[in-house]
């Protein structure tokens, strides 16, 4: 379930036509749902109208493809209820959400963190995705994802990032399995086999290789985990130069290189990868030959 990026132009502003090209590549590359608006999404770099736009564009062009998830964090309770609303009138398939954060010291306590996803979930009927990021600086206790996924009806997802996300997919899973459809991997998919073998039933990463994670996930479901391991371990160096060195631009650049969308732009105070991180990623990413690169939507006229 990969995360799209958002796309802009050189300038900065939204280029639609990219977005719904990035949203035709994660079809073709066989992803099972996507995920916009995330954190790789450059979620924080947009405006409310952007976010709308964004939404929208997506989720028109994925057309009941694929499942769309959209990402409504916000700190405010209030707004991240409004936003889930909105997700669930333009036809998501579920909401992601992180616990509630603003800067590096205004946090909410657990009781505050359960009641924020109560409130929410009380307002839709499509499921929640629990964020569990180290970007909020919240790590969530495992006895308070069990007690939202017990207590919060639509709590149905978590995605675990945080460095214990193995050891706490296990204990939600023997807690509370039986109260949701699943935890998830995310990171990139940096340490997805561990999380497999602690029972995780889908990964969330990044845009860049959803053809190859995608059937990793496959033969895992289907009893060849030797088979999975053996095509994941290749393109641990792709996952491991996203996650440590190229980070949300990553899918951009190689999009762009494809030929999928028009620009691999980010928006300022961010700024573009250096020559020589990008030139690694490249030859890595063609040593590899990622389907990113040789995409048959980047040949085909916007």
């Amino acid at each position: 379930m990969p995360v799209l990026p958002t796309t802009f132009t050189d300038d900065g502003a939204l280029d639609l036509g990219s977005q719904r090209r990035a949203v035709d590549f994660l079809v073709e590359a066989r992803s099972d749902a996507i995920c916009t608006l995330a954190n790789w999404s450059e979620q924080f770099a947009l405006t409310d109208a952007e976010r709308e736009a964004v939404q929208d564009a997506v989720l028109e062009q994925a057309a009941g493809r694929v499942p769309v998830v959209v990402t409504t964090s916000h700190f405010a309770t209030r707004v991240a209820r409004e936003r889930a609303r909105g997700a669930q009138a333009a036809g998501a398939a579920a909401v992601m959400i992180m616990a509630p954060y603003h800067g590096s010291t205004i946090r909410a306590g657990e009781d505050a963190i359960f009641g924020f996803f109560a409130e929410v979930g009380a307002a839709i009927d499509i499921p929640i995705v629990v964020q569990d990021s180290p970007m909020s600086g919240v790590v969530m206790s495992p006895g308070l994802v069990v007690r939202m996924a017990r207590e919060i009806p639509n709590v149905r997802y978590f995605k675990l990032e945080q460095t214990d996300a193995a050891d706490k997919a296990r204990f939600l899973l023997a807690e509370a399995g039986d109260a949701i459809d699943g935890p998830w991997d995310g990171e990139e998919g940096l340490t997805l086999i561990a999380d497999l073998e602690a029972g995780v039933t889908g990964t969330m990463p990044g845009a860049v290789i959803p053809e190859i994670l995608g059937d990793v996930m496959r033969r895992w479901a289907a009893g060849d985990r030797a088979g999975a391991i053996a095509l994941y371990e290749p393109w641990l160096p792709l996952l491991n130069w996203e996650n440590r060195h190229s980070g949300l631009e990553t899918a951009k650049v190689l999009m762009h290189e494809g030929g999928v969308i028009a620009s691999e732009a980010i928006r300022a105070p961010q700024v573009p990868m250096s020559a020589p991180i990008r030139a690694g990623l490249l030859a890595i990413s063609r040593r590899l030959d990622a389907l990113i690169l040789r995409s048959q939507v980047g040949r085909t006229p916007a």
